[in-house]
């Protein structure tokens, strides 16, 4: 089992390393990325009328979910650590600021060289879209009358 970790933790790296060659553009980690969506996305929504706009507040919501297991797994209070942070990132206008996991000191994710692969973090979001959409797909196909 110890080798098969240390196998599936070399692809890893390698993975990231093969995506930093074919583009070397990062993001920085620590959640700070998904709270700076959640903040744009919910910005967006105070713009849309109807109902769609609840759609918009729930996508902003599941980008916090990172930066809440996060804190939680670090020990930390997962809601008033994400609160704090995020109002900071509101307040500041700095998309930087992410969870301080190793008590640093600072929330500054590149003060901490805490960054991951844009190219990653795209193609998160976009598998994570996508699932979300199929599943409302779903529900619109299958509608409660039916099963009366």
């Amino acid at each position: 089992m110890a080798l098969d970790e240390v196998r599936r933790s070399l692809h890893d790296a390698l993975c990231v390393a093969r995506n930093l060659v074919r583009d070397n553009k990062i993001v920085y980690g620590g959640g700070s990325a998904e709270l700076s969506c959640a903040l744009a996305v919910e910005a967006a929504a105070d713009a849309v009328p109807g109902v769609e706009q609840y759609a918009m507040r729930a996508y902003a919501d599941a980008l916090e979910a990172v930066p809440l297991a996060l804190a939680e797994n670090s020990g930390l209070p997962p809601i008033d650590t994400v609160t704090a942070v995020k109002a900071r990132q509101l307040a500041e206008g700095d998309p930087r600021l992410g969870v301080d996991c190793v008590d640093a000191g600072t929330c500054d994710m590149r003060a901490q060289g805490v960054f991951e692969t844009l190219a990653g973090k795209r193609q998160q979001l976009f598998l994570a879209t996508q699932v979300c959409r199929m599943i409302m797909k779903i529900d619109d196909v299958l509608q409660p009358a039916q099963y009366d």
